[in-house]
């Protein structure tokens, strides 16, 4: 065995085995694995994932002990791999959040005519701010269904045309009308765009002066039930700390449940299912939801407080300015003292996994014989799980200049349950760096790339790579599929979906040493091999022609050759 590797492995243990904010011992119970790892990578990543899902850290959210925990923990391991901080002499990019949690259980309450409701907070609905303050409210504010709540001038589309919302709470169907209607020239078809996804319909909600925004749940269209929506929307929501306090923001936003949602129509006379069916035609008109009005009233906590990136970085040998940049996210859910039982959102797939994985690539990195003629960098980012906050803050704030960042790999929820023939791009179609990953797999035989199972999810745009992507970066989202090597893609997919019905975003995301990381160390070997290769090369990845990224990234050419 290679020395350097036993020692490594060594070390690893020694560091996994106590606590990265005090040296104290982390109970090794709940750290050990049982199963026989194939080799350093998949040892490694058995270690680092068993700490950073573990109960000490708390579910790893932004500005609590648990962020300390995890990002001195990520400190301390990239300084065992002898590289160096990437932002100045620091590994840490302060992130100014706000965190406003909901203190009360309040009602949504709708009254119009003879219609009566009261709709529960977490049962029948969900309701938030954006706003920091300690109490947000409406008051008999008027209802506006808004269809998708999309504005598009290169689409033809406005859902918001002929129509003041000023004031008003609009009511929203989520996803896009691609996906209602399956007509693949309408919106992407099938696969959903930025304009499906619910940060976007909550600005644009904004931007037009609503006071409230309410979206419908559905779970095909969501891709993902409502659990999901009451375990990411009741406990404290996460924001980037704004110049006003958020005002700009609508006072209320939040989700109906389908249930509620129709009660509301029929209490308006509107025939629910006849008006979402016309919101995913061209030329649909927003329509008052007659007589009814919404009122609420939130009372917060609200706390400001700053959250961290972690970068470290090996520099480029020839070009340290050019940069290849890996994304994770560490932060998940933290815990719900108001959740009966276990309260902890371990996020061991979601995504601690992917944390290790970001590490195992620093490590392989720092030992290859060949250094990077271009700068290799290693973000972990926060607050993800609070719309992708901590990569939007850095391409807001970039460390390294975006018009010369090469490329973005991003590495989220990597699978666990062992190799895997398929290699999921998603978003595919959007880039050359798929071109890269085709060349990498040719050294895996019997391995293929397939275009996402499900694009109606829009998990493009549901990841870090987005912040990247909308400044023009090349990014690529991939890791192994469903088709398992050994047990056929019946199997796979069944594990998938129960990933995602019974652990996904719940305290169930646990770490278990029974997992079978030899497929993620698969995917770690091909993430590595196409950056290793950017970074000896010369060249510059784009967008395929028709991409919405492209055109930034070719303006940005002009500030390459400056």
């Amino acid at each position: 065995m290679n020395f350097k590797y036993t020692g490594l492995i060594l070390a690893l243990t020694l560091t996994s085995a106590c606590s990265p904010a005090n040296n104290e011992p982390i109970d090794q119970s709940t750290h050990q694995t049982t199963n026989e790892p194939i080799n350093l990578t998949e040892a490694e990543l058995h270690r680092h994932i068993a700490v950073l899902a573990s109960d000490e850290f708390g579910g790893r959210a932004p500005a609590t002990p648990g962020e300390k925990l995890t990002t001195d923990y990520l400190q301390q391991q990239f300084e065992l791999l002898g590289i160096q901080p990437g932002n100045g002499d620091s590994y840490l990019q302060a992130v100014p959040v706000t965190e406003i949690t909901v203190t009360n259980s309040p009602t949504l309450s709708l009254r119009g005519g003879d219609y009566i409701a009261d709709l529960s907070y977490a049962d029948d609905m969900v309701v938030a701010t954006y706003q920091e303050t300690e109490a947000v409210e409406l008051v008999n504010s008027e209802m506006v269904f808004v269809g998708y709540g999309i504005v598009a001038p290169e689409r033809g589309w406005n859902d918001y045309a002929d129509i003041d919302v000023r004031g008003k709470t609009v009511v929203i169907l989520v996803n896009d009308p691609g996906y209602a209607t399956q007509d693949p020239a309408l919106f992407n078809g099938n696969a959903m765009t930025w304009y499906g996804r619910w940060p976007y319909k909550y600005a644009e909600a904004a931007l037009q002066g609503a006071a409230g925004a309410l979206i419908i749940h559905e779970t095909g269209a969501a891709a993902y039930g409502w659990d999901v929506v009451r375990n990411s929307w009741t406990g404290s929501q996460i924001v980037l700390s704004a110049e006003g306090g958020g005002t700009h923001n609508s006072a209320v936003i939040g989700w109906l449940t389908q249930d509620s949602a129709r009660h509301l129509f029929n209490g308006a006379g509107l025939n629910f299912d006849n008006l979402v069916s016309a919101a995913a035609q061209p030329g649909f008109k927003a329509v008052p939801i007659k007589d009814i009005r919404a009122s609420t009233r939130l009372s917060n906590t609200v706390r400001t407080s700053s959250s961290n990136n972690v970068i470290a970085m090996i520099p480029g040998s020839e070009r340290p300015d050019e940069t290849i940049i890996y994304t994770a996210h560490w932060d998940h859910l933290g815990t719900n003292p108001e959740l009966p039982g276990d309260n902890i959102y371990n996020g061991a797939v979601d995504n601690a996994a992917g944390t290790a994985a970001l590490l195992s690539l620093a490590r392989q990195f720092a030992e290859h014989p060949q250094p990077p003629k271009r700068s290799v960098v290693f973000l972990a980012v926060t607050a993800e799980e609070s719309g992708l906050l901590g990569a939007q803050w850095y391409t807001e704030n970039p460390v390294f200049p975006l018009s010369k960042t090469v490329a973005n790999i991003n590495i989220d929820a990597p699978a666990v349950t062992g190799p895997m023939n398929d290699m999921v791009v998603v978003g595919y179609g959007n880039s050359e760096l798929e071109d890269y990953l085709r060349d990498e797999l040719v050294k895996q035989p019997g391995r293929y790339v397939v275009a996402e199972p499900h694009p109606e999810r829009g998990s493009y745009y549901r990841s870090d790579h987005l912040n990247f992507a909308r400044q023009g970066v090349p990014a690529l989202y991939a890791k192994s599929g469903q088709d398992s090597a050994e047990h056929g893609p019946e199997w796979g997919a069944a594990q998938a979906q129960d990933y995602v019905d019974n652990r996904y975003h719940s305290p169930a995301d646990e770490y278990d040493a029974s997992w079978d990381l030899r497929g993620t160390v698969m995917d770690i070997d091909l993430y590595f091999g196409i950056g290793h290769r950017l970074s000896q090369e010369n060249t510059w990845p784009n967008w395929f022609d028709g991409n919405e990224f492209k055109a930034i990234r070719d303006a940005s050419a002009a500030e390459r050759a400056q």
